[in-house]
């Protein structure tokens, strides 16, 4: 039936939360769970169940091409042993048991699972507005209640290193500016292939 959810995508999205979340909570601490990623996986997991299309929506435009860089940069160091675009060396880091950081590959199927989603209950352009208004509620959370050594969501310097050019309120107002930016490139690309899908 279309706009169905299958109960197996259903059970299989809450048996990764049932182990996913007290592991990361285990290894990494609750404050982790503010990743903008991270994120999206709590609130796919409520469009899975619930069937929302802004739930699904705002997700997708929200990860899309954050996750696909997370992706491009796994598979180019994996290949060649350079990041091109940083943020991804935990991956490599033998310090971290091997099941933990595989675990951190929810960023590759995440966006899969939210563009099966919108396949099945619709795409809404309202899921910019939303992801925007929870980053701008995120950002500034994960500035005053994390350490800056953690740098989540990069709040502190983009790709995960500290920056020293601009003020720390000033970079942050940035990069508030800047995700919505990169929501909406990643709503013209969702408009860009469902137009493709249409007329082929």
């Amino acid at each position: 039936m279309p706009g169905r959810i299958p109960l197996p995508l259903k059970l299989t999205v809450t048996l990764w939360m049932v182990v996913w979340v007290p592991v990361y909570a285990h290894h990494y601490g609750a404050a982790n769970f503010l990743w903008i990623s991270d994120v999206a996986v709590f609130l796919t997991f409520a469009a899975v169940w619930s069937g929302s299309r802004l739930l699904a929506s705002s997700q997708l435009v929200g990860v899309l091409l954050i996750n696909i860089a997370w992706t491009i940069d796994v598979a180019v160091a994996l290949l060649t042993g350079v990041h091109p675009i940083g943020g991804t060396e935990y991956m490599f880091d033998a310090e971290w048991p091997l099941y933990l950081r595989l675990m951190s590959l929810f960023h590759v199927w995440v966006p899969l699972v939210l563009v099966y989603l919108v396949s099945r209950v619709g795409y809404t352009d309202r899921g910019v507005a939303l992801q925007t208004g929870i980053v701008w509620i995120l950002l500034p959370a994960t500035y005053l209640l994390t350490p800056s050594e953690h740098n989540i969501n990069w709040v502190h310097g983009p790709f995960g290193e500290p920056q020293e050019v601009v003020a720390p309120g000033l970079y942050l107002l940035l990069i508030m500016v800047v995700y919505p930016l990169v929501f909406v490139l990643g709503h013209l690309v969702v408009q860009g292939v469902q137009r493709l899908a249409r007329s082929a």
